[in-house]
């Protein structure tokens, strides 16, 4: 697989499952756990950072923020609240289609909202640093810091595993 090409969605791994001994069922049943896990480090993460920003709005110094800072503070608590949505989408999905014989429609799913999720957390991580960053220092730190984490979140998340795939 080239560097350039989308890694199969787990619900599209009958390879691997062939070498583990797996039936279809058992590998589904995997992934979903796999998904499931991916799911709770996430959720952790952006509900932490999004109730940061909720509180944002009560301290004080909020009423001193420029025109820029409150839009990106108001584009950040919309990510925040889309990316929480996208990844509780996975539950919700499973809710309403346990026991129905749809294991497979929901991995393939799962897996779509767990990588939009991940989007999600990348935006509101470099956005929360180009948030505190140019409140504590200027705009420049803030865009240079932001961006920094953006760039290293990209090389970790998806540079990083194609590098060790090879």
């Amino acid at each position: 697989m080239s560097t350039s090409e989308t890694p199969p969605s787990p619900a599209d791994e009958p390879t691997s499952a062939l070498r583990r001994g797996e039936t279809d069922a058992q590998r589904l049943d995997r992934n979903w756990l796999s998904l499931l896990q991916e799911l709770r480090v996430t959720q952790t993460g952006t509900q932490i950072v999004g109730g940061f920003l909720l509180a944002l709005a009560f301290q004080p110094r909020f009423t001193d923020l420029d025109r820029y800072q409150l839009m990106v503070y108001l584009i950040l608590v919309t990510t925040a609240a889309v990316t929480t949505v996208l990844a509780l989408g996975p539950v919700s999905l499973h809710r309403l289609l346990f026991g129905k014989h749809a294991m497979k429609q929901i991995v393939r799913i799962a897996d779509v909202l767990v990588r939009a999720t991940l989007v999600g957390v990348a935006l509101i991580l470099s956005g929360t640093t180009v948030l505190v960053f140019d409140v504590v220092l200027g705009r420049a730190a803030g865009q240079a810091a932001g961006g920094s984490v953006l760039l290293i979140t990209v090389a970790v998340w998806l540079i990083l595993p194609r590098l060790a795939k090879r």
